[in-house]
């Protein structure tokens, strides 16, 4: 076989967000760690937020991320849109406007030069699409392939859109459909409808600028991102970080069609079953279905954004930006779960 004709997805054992590692594993080892602290440092990893915040001057801070993963696509370039989608969708999550990239990449020698540099032209498109420059990067030799940004944005502190302060009776709106996960397993399987694929790829290479240009409109209470710790993972922090706890209802969240039969038929990320042991305790699931638990712990690659509202800012922002938006649930006080599903 030709280096070209080797397929990325065949060289990887899990794809996308679904590669992370299990959250339950990550809180076991950062959670130990010593708190490094600063004056200057408003938010790091110790408080379960997008990107961590740093101040710059006066009111201003720099806010920065970094993410990578192994391919979900076999096509290089759309491969590099969605890692740097996913990568910018952190500052997105934070009300931000990504300002400058770095580029993260590990390329095996089985593969073409040509590959990497479809990936890097893949990654580059979405950050001119964002208006990002990319000034950088770092590349190691690595049998499995990955992609990635490090983003920083600047803006002022009071501007800052946090995974915490959500309020009783905020409503809850997510801007992209879920599956994308159980999807990206039955296409490294080759067992997945076309058109199906076509929906999962144009969702994952769509920035979230838009959902942020337009919540900038309104008052974001709390806002996150839905990547590989699923909505429930997600849900879950903000609903942690916030102090109250949220009913959702499954017929309203977005869901790619076909995900929930792909789901029916097993193809289930690894990321999925870390996912639901670790909200397990922390999530109410007792009146769904199999199928529809899975989806729940489906990690998403660039997935939409989570936001929490008044309910007339929710039904306004839905209306504005249409479809695939939708509200999907309420904040509610404190109970014995952090998150209610119906």
């Amino acid at each position: 076989m030709k280096k070209k004709d080797v397929r990325l997805t065949s060289l990887v054992k899990t794809s996308g967000c679904a590669a992370k590692l299990s959250p339950s594993a990550l809180h076991s080892v950062i959670d130990k760690l010593p708190v490094m602290k600063a004056d200057d440092l408003i938010s790091g990893f110790e408080g379960a937020e997008d990107a961590l915040v740093y101040r710059v001057k006066d009111d201003i801070v720099a806010v920065q991320t970094v993410d990578f993963f192994p391919p979900m696509s076999d096509d290089p370039y759309t491969f590099g849109q969605i890692a740097a989608a996913n990568a910018l969708s952190d500052i997105y999550a934070m009300g931000g406007t990504p300002s400058v990239a770095m580029n993260l990449v590990e390329f095996p020698s089985c593969l073409e030069l040509s590959v990497m540099h479809s990936i890097l032209l893949g990654g580059q498109s979405k950050c001119e699409e964002a208006g990002c420059l990319i000034a950088g990067g770092h590349t190691i030799s690595d049998p499995i392939p990955k992609y990635g940004l490090c983003v920083t944005a600047f803006m002022k502190e009071d501007e800052i859109w946090s995974n915490g302060g959500a309020r009783e009776g905020d409503y809850l709106v997510l801007t992209k459909k879920l599956g994308v996960g159980v999807i990206n397993t039955a296409i490294k399987g080759g067992e997945c409808d076309p058109e199906v694929e076509k929906e999962a790829v144009i969702s994952m290479t769509t920035l979230n600028k838009r959902a942020r240009d337009i919540g900038r409109r309104y008052s974001i209470h709390a806002a996150t991102d839905v990547t590989g710790f699923s909505l429930s993972g997600h849900l879950t922090e903000m609903m942690s970080a916030s102090n109250c706890s949220a009913l959702v209802e499954y017929k309203r969240l977005p869901i790619i069609p076909g995900a929930e039969e792909l789901a029916k038929f097993g193809f289930i990320p690894e990321g999925s079953f870390n996912n639901f042991d670790y909200v397990y305790p922390l999530v109410d699931f007792s009146s769904l279905k199999r199928e529809e638990k899975d989806i729940l712990t489906d990690p998403q690659t660039s997935g939409g954004l989570l936001l929490a509202l008044s309910e007339s800012d929710a039904k306004d922002f839905v209306k504005e930006f249409g479809e695939p938006s939708r509200i999907i649930g309420q904040v509610r006080k404190k109970g014995e779960k952090l998150i209610y599903f119906v």
